[in-house]
């Protein structure tokens, strides 16, 4: 069969099948609905990955993966002097104490290691203070701080707080004039605050003129300083301070030399 009467055996092949053949209509024979075309664009698929952003920061800068056993070693060490110090440290003293490294090889690993602290979210920084560097808080943190100092600084007692103490113990039920009388000094702020704290309580009044208030301690005294009673108080004898062991040298007084007298010019002149 050659190309002409192939082109007329598609021909008749059409002409013999109405499914096939087109109509005016825009139908295919054989078919009530009409073929329409939708206009609107694809739909854009979502690609399937829940990739963050902080991934990609991770995938771009892979600071932690990429620094070595020396590396990680270093900043471990300065991380620990800084934790250790309680004043800031320069870079040059962190460079000798870490030895082999320079301030500004310092410097580069405490930046660093406030990117880690960043990443990590942790609440503290490395700063630079004092022309040094020291370990602090963030500002964010301060409400929390000052309730800490603020109980410690309640909790911490004074070298005037423990002598009153010590003599409300000792002598326990007293009062007030008498805890004066051997300190020598006013103690009516200090009891106060020992009452607050919770260390002293009023135990009633002294049947003496004006019936002052009578002190002692409490359980919480016994509870902090370790005592089962109050009996387990060392006695007055050891805490008395003790002699030198060596003798202190006499030595003779200088006798200043003799004052000459005035020779009998002066003595004149002067009216004598």
């Amino acid at each position: 069969m050659d190309d002409k009467e192939a082109l007329c055996f598609a021909m008749d092949c059409e002409s013999d099948n109405p499914t096939m053949r087109n109509t005016d209509n825009g139908t295919f024979a054989g078919y009530s609905t009409p073929v329409e075309h939708d206009p609107s664009p694809p739909t854009e698929v979502e690609p399937l990955t829940d990739f963050t952003a902080d991934d990609a920061a991770l995938v771009e800068d892979p600071v932690e993966d990429a620094t070595d056993d020396e590396t990680v070693l270093v900043q471990q060490v300065i991380e620990a002097l800084l934790f250790s110090s309680d004043v800031p440290l320069s870079a040059a003293r962190l460079a000798d104490l870490v030895e082999g490294y320079t301030p500004a090889g310092v410097r580069t690993h405490i930046e660093a290691l406030n990117q880690k602290y960043a990443r990590a979210k942790l609440s503290f920084r490395i700063e630079a203070i004092a022309r040094g560097y020291q370990m602090m808080t963030l500002p964010d943190f301060r409400d929390w701080i000052v309730k800490l100092n603020k109980q410690r600084s309640e909790a911490r007692l004074s070298a005037a707080a423990l002598e009153t103490l010590s003599i409300i113990a000792y002598k326990q039920p007293t009062i007030r004039a008498e805890v004066e009388a051997v300190r020598g000094v006013a103690c009516g702020e200090v009891i106060s605050r020992l009452r607050d704290m919770g260390l002293i309580r009023i135990l009633g009044r002294a049947e003496i003129v004006g019936r002052p208030l009578l002190y002692g301690t409490t359980k919480k005294f016994l509870n902090v300083f370790g005592l089962a009673d109050i009996e387990d108080l060392p006695p007055m004898e050891a805490l008395q301070l003790k002699s030198a062991s060596k003798p202190v040298e006499e030595v003779e007084p200088i006798k200043p030399p003799p004052i000459p007298e005035p020779p009998m010019s002066q003595v004149a002149a002067a009216g004598g």
